[in-house]
């Protein structure tokens, strides 16, 4: 396992499970499970249904460096990161729904030019 600095982590342009994973001494399927099911709050892991491959490849990750960085070192607060994630959640939500009527009315006016 490579060891990382704090400085080494701050400065990857993409932390990735394997990184993660051998900052925090675990390993990088532990990573991902654990940002997965919500047991690890250093970033998002996005799961998208619409991509046909096998389970483990239709997620994607995002690890932030600094909320790993504190996660290490136990400065993180559980409750600061769910409320964090509500909102974030319930904006992508709003979002979606922009995103659908837009869509609805784009395709009204394609129907009407035609």
């Amino acid at each position: 396992m490579a060891k990382y600095t704090d400085d080494d982590i701050r400065n990857c342009k993409k932390v990735t499970l394997k990184i993660a994973g051998d900052y925090l001494g675990i390993s990088p399927n532990a990573v991902g499970l654990g940002m997965r099911n919500n047991l690890l709050p250093i970033g998002f892991a996005v799961h998208n249904e619409e991509k046909d491959r096998r389970f483990s490849e239709s997620w994607s990750y995002n690890i932030i460096a600094e909320r790993l960085i504190a996660y290490k070192y136990g400065r993180i607060s559980e409750i600061r990161v769910q409320n964090i994630e509500e909102n974030l959640e319930t904006i992508i939500k709003e979002f979606q729904s922009l995103k659908s009527d837009l869509l609805f009315i784009l395709s009204e006016n394609a129907e009407i030019e035609n």
